[in-house]
């Protein structure tokens, strides 16, 4: 199944009907990126074709199964349309979000980019993550073609570099098209970057999460850089970045996560 089949939404008097695909996930969860993912999808078909800003809470865990999506527009201007929009699973609220939708394919407009994307051996010189069954790598990995560094790799091997950052290359092993939908999921799909600290590698749940689309990419590998600088308070931010193969920015992310119990 695509990736667009998994995260389709149909109308539904008002609201919109979608399905939790399984294999989309980690230890039985569903990955958080592609919860928001599906989300944006309903709440663009409420507005305008492209999240811009989307900022989610998570409430409950999703579970492979039907959900309902409810969005409630907050404003629409000139160039944005902002809504409230709600993720409903059989019994209680999954998901919250505050999402910003527009044009983000052919927008003109000042650049400036303090910034390049990140250094990275080609990606067949890169560590190939895929689903074990023992339950990690998760299942999501079956889903995509991701490369991470080979020095952030040397984590699971016991040896953690120290710094808390995860770079790598992702792409749709089919080559299936990016869109930005696409690029929600990849913001929060790579290994947490603490994997590369003296903390355990264990689960690290997202309590809240933002991601910006700045561009649709271009065809080919993406390459990522997540990083985290503060680790403070039983939480920590993690950091994304997304370049695209003509070395452009198409999204930022920042979310906030628990530190992982063990």
């Amino acid at each position: 199944m695509s990736f667009a089949q998994a995260t389709a939404v149909t109308p539904d008097n008002g609201a919109f009907n979608a399905e939790i695909h399984p294999g989309w996930d980690i230890g039985g969860n569903a990955n958080g990126g592609y919860l928001i993912a599906l989300a944006a999808r309903a709440m663009s078909a409420a507005s305008r074709p492209h999240p811009v800003s989307v900022t989610a809470h998570y409430l409950s865990p999703g579970r492979p199964g039907p959900v309902n999506i409810s969005t409630q527009v907050v404003k629409t201007g000139r160039t944005f349309t902002t809504l409230r929009g709600t993720v409903m699973g059989p019994e209680k609220p999954i998901l919250e979000l505050l999402g910003c939708f527009g044009e983000v394919e052919n927008v003109d407009g000042t650049v400036l980019v303090d910034a390049e994307p990140p250094a990275m051996p080609p990606p067949d010189e890169c560590f190939k993550l895929e689903p074990s069954e023992r339950g990690f790598p998760p299942p999501l990995m079956g889903k995509l073609d991701m490369r991470m560094h080979p020095e952030d790799a040397a984590a699971f091997e016991g040896r953690p570099t120290g710094q808390p950052q995860t770079r790598g290359w992702i792409r749709f092993p089919d080559d299936e098209p990016v869109d930005a939908f696409a690029l929600m999921l990849f913001a929060d799909a790579f290994p947490p970057t603490i994997f590369n600290t003296e903390l355990p590698i264990g689960w690290v749940p997202t309590v809240e999460m933002t991601t910006q689309i700045r561009g649709i990419p271009e065809p080919g590998w993406l390459r990522c850089r997540f990083s985290t600088r503060f680790i403070t308070g039983g939480v920590l931010e993690e950091d994304g970045e997304i370049w695209d193969e003509s070395g452009r920015l198409v999204a930022l992310s920042r979310q906030l996560a628990l530190t992982p119990r063990g």
